[in-house]
Formats: structure tokens, sequence, C-alpha cells
């Protein structure tokens, strides 16, 4: 998921890592009609034949294709009522389901195996449910058939561990009505602590989230660590008036901007 939290709409449309609480992708296709656009552009994608280069390498080379895609608020359809689509829309993107295709492509060679990698990738056990949709950003390292592996602790000895009851507001109320509340512990470096010594122990294709310091959310936004020949970057779907679209931001500025930052490291 730029993203979800600040006031209740703010929370809605800053909070990237959650999923929507009312999705209005309006006529975003099932995979059962993926648009000829998306289409097109998945089979281009795949015949980039990252095959031999490193995950961050693959990663950064599919990911770098999604430039100036336009940003897409609430790109996914489902709720505890309404039944869940598995959405695949090239055409526009927000920060999470950004991440979710880069991950499926760099785990595909062909169309149809790009299908099942997303449903993994975005689903608990691969069933295309709402209840089983990774709606935290931490539920890529912490759910079955996981899609990364939480380095955060690793880089960093400030790195501090907070008791998150994820989907649970302040008042007792949920952010998203038929799930549970979860508790996790979510570790966080703090932006203060992000200094050279972290930065060269991130990687190319890391995924980054800005930590939440508000109850019931881990991160407020996800995005792609590029380590370039002119410093690092954080590459994202950005909804700032500025940007509206995928961008290539200064991860030192960005992280500046932040609580903290969470990493999670694709396997």
């Amino acid at each position: 998921m730029r993203t979800i939290t600040r006031l209740l709409f703010v929370i809605v449309a800053m909070v990237c890592g959650v999923a929507p609480m009312l999705p209005t992708a309006l006529g975003a296709p099932s995979a059962a009609g993926i648009d000829d656009a998306t289409a097109g552009k998945i089979d281009e994608l795949l015949a980039l034949g990252t095959g031999g280069h490193s995950k961050g390498e693959q990663i950064e080379v599919l990911s770098r294709q999604f430039l100036g895609t336009p940003y897409g608020a609430d790109m996914l359809v489902g709720s505890a009522s309404k039944p869940e689509q598995l959405v695949i829309d090239f055409r526009r993107v927000d920060c999470f389901t950004y991440l979710d295709y880069v991950e499926a492509l760099s785990r595909s060679t062909d169309r149809s195996q790009f299908v099942t990698k997303l449903i993994e990738t975005r689903y608990t056990d691969g069933r295309v449910d709402y209840l089983q949709r990774k709606h935290f950003f931490s539920d890529w390292a912490h759910t079955p058939r996981t899609a990364a592996t939480d380095v955060t602790a690793t880089l960093s000895g400030a790195a501090l561990t907070v008791t998150k009851h994820l989907n649970a507001k302040a008042d007792g109320a949920t952010y998203l009505p038929g799930l549970p509340v979860v508790d996790r512990a979510i570790t966080y470096i703090p932006s203060a602590a992000v200094d050279e010594n972290v930065v060269g122990r991130l990687r190319t294709g890391d995924y980054i989230g800005a930590y939440a310091d508000l109850p019931g959310l881990d991160v407020t936004h996800v995005g792609i660590f590029v380590m370039t020949p002119n410093g690092p970057i954080f590459r994202n779907a950005s909804s700032l008036a500025a940007d509206n679209k995928v961008v290539d931001s200064s991860f030192a500025d960005y992280v500046r901007s932040t609580p903290g930052i969470v990493v999670l490291r694709p396997q």
C-alpha cells in the first residue's frame, strides 16, 4: 500500500500495507478477464528473461518497467460482505498490488504461472478469499506461502520490537470488518537510526515498509529498495499529488519522513 493513515480518511488513503476498507476498483478485471493492455504487459515482462539474475536483480529489472504507471487507490475487490475477486490490472497500481505483481513476476516464466504465483503471493494458502488475503505487509513473512523473510532485526542494533494488535483501532473497533485481530511482534528500525551502516546492509530488491506508529497497523506504505550509482532510492507507487504514479524517490528523504522502516527480504 500514498498510503493509509493520519486521520481516518488518510488512514484509508495512506496505508497501502493494509487492504482498503471500501474496495472501489470500478471495472477492475478478474483473472478470467485480464484486459489486453495487462495481458500484453505480462507477456512483455516475462519475455525479459530475468531467470539468470539474482532475486534482487530480477526485482529491480521488473519493478523498473512499472515506472510511470498511474497510481490507483483501492485496487482490490472484496470485503466481508462482498465476494473476493482476483484482480490483475497493470493499468493502475497501489503500493501493495505493485509489490504483488513484481514478486509474482519474479517467480514466473509464463502467464499461467504468473496467475498461480500471484495467488500464492496475495493469499494465505493460495486461496482467493477475502479472509485469506494478506492484508498486512508483515503477512508476507508470517503466513503460509511466505514471500519474504523479515530481516529488520539483523540490520541494526537499534531495532525495536513492539507487539501490535493488527486490525484493532485504539477505540476497540477494527479497520477491516470481518477480519480477526492478530497479535504480532513487529520489529522496526527508527528513522534516526537508519544510517550508512544500515543502508550498507540493505540489498537491491528488499521490500521496505514505513513503520506505523498508530495502533493496529504494521506499516503505512511499502516500496522497493534499489541501490544505484547515484545512491539508494525508494521505488514505490506514490499517491502524492506531485507523483500519482510509480516513481523513484530519494531513500534518505523518504526514511526521514517516517517513524522507521520494516525490511522484508524476498526469498
